[in-house]
């Protein structure tokens, strides 16, 4: 009878010990739930840059593969770049023509100013020709009117009335010569003018196609200089996918490069959990990797939008099958440990988060 007691006793002990132990267990819980809020859907994320090449060509040396840790400006592959290499020597020489054809347009001008400057000369002597002829038409004309009064008088013989006229005819042929030289001058001068303007636009165009050259001989350089593919920052290579000899075309993936800034938590909480939750919130995380280890961190940024609307197949709540689901909400959590310890971390890595509310 006594036994069965005390076995009663410790039973009823037992009892009331799990009993504070569940009920100490639940208030903790509840009251750290009214402080914290947790999720487990939550990765470490960091930037990882694609190495593309931009112009294409066979594979010559490649100098990183996988998990190489590389420097940023370390020559990662370098192509086969004789035919880029020609192709910047016919640029150069393209070059050097349109300089050469530059120099011929700007010579030709200055013959045409020349040119033109003599046919000016010219028709200011044309002009002045004209001005003597018409003098000398003047006067045979006056000449051979006073004459012509003189012959019916007789004051004067008929050999001199008709060199009188022979003098006015021959003056009026003069004029008129000289009229036409004045014309074709003048037609000359105005040749030459055009002439000397369209060699002024043709240095213009000239020097438009040196410039085109330049630009030119400058895009064959650049594409040369792609031929060397070098790493764009600091970081380590991953899935290397390319060998000696392979052809690349431009755009084309080669490997990833995982560059060594900070990294941060992506974790996706329960729209529910977002009441209290604001950015500047100190975050604990556990890593599953490092379970023995705690980082430090705080909430940065909370997506405007649920990771449900950037699916590549969003949800469509009004095609009739609606049916409620707990939304979730990116949140950015950057870290605040020192970056050596922060460097332990990998991208993907699973991570728990408990942001405190407080």
């Amino acid at each position: 009878m006594e036994t069965k007691t005390n076995k009663n006793k410790r039973f009823a002990i037992v009892l009331g010990v799990l009993v504070i132990a569940g009920a100490t267990f639940g208030i903790t819980k509840y009251i750290h739930g009214q402080h914290h809020e947790e999720t487990d859907d939550a990765q470490v994320e960091g930037d990882i840059s694609p190495i593309i090449p931009k112009v294409s060509g066979y594979v010559e040396r490649l100098l990183v593969d996988d998990n190489t840790i590389v420097k940023a400006g370390d020559t990662l592959i370098v192509l086969d770049d004789r035919d880029l290499a020609v192709k910047v020597l016919q640029a150069e020489a393209a070059l050097e023509n349109a300089k050469a054809n530059l120099e011929s347009t700007k010579a030709g001008y200055t013959t045409s100013q020349e040119t033109v400057l003599s046919s000016k000369s010219s028709l200011q002597a044309s002009e002045g020709n004209v001005e003597i002829a018409q003098v000398r038409a003047r006067r045979a004309e006056q000449d051979f009117k006073r004459y012509e009064e003189l012959i019916k008088t007789k004051s004067i013989t008929q050999q001199q009335y008709e060199q009188a006229e022979a003098d006015r005819d021959a003056a009026l042929k003069q004029l008129e010569v000289a009229k036409r030289q004045r014309e074709a001058s003048f037609r000359e001068s105005s040749a030459r003018q055009a002439q000397s303007t369209v060699s002024n636009r043709n240095i213009a165009l000239a020097a438009t196609v040196v410039k085109e050259r330049e630009a030119d001989l400058e895009y064959a350089k650049l594409q040369l200089s792609y031929a060397c593919i070098v790493a764009p920052s600091s970081g380590v290579i991953s899935r290397k996918n390319v060998q000696i000899g392979q052809y690349v075309q431009a755009g084309q993936s080669l490997f990833a490069l995982v560059t060594e800034r900070q990294k941060w938590v992506v974790a996706n909480f329960k729209e529910t959990q977002l009441e209290k939750m604001k950015p500047g919130q100190e975050v604990e995380i556990e890593v599953d990797a490092f379970p023995h280890e705690s980082f430090k961190g705080k909430v940065e940024s909370i997506s405007p939008a649920t990771g449900a609307k950037f699916a590549l197949l969003p949800a469509d709540n009004a095609s009739g099958n609606f049916v409620k689901v707990v939304q979730r909400v990116p949140v950015k959590i950057i870290l605040t440990d020192a970056p050596e310890k922060a460097s332990l971390l990998r991208a993907g890595m699973n991570v728990i988060v408990d942001v405190h509310l407080d």
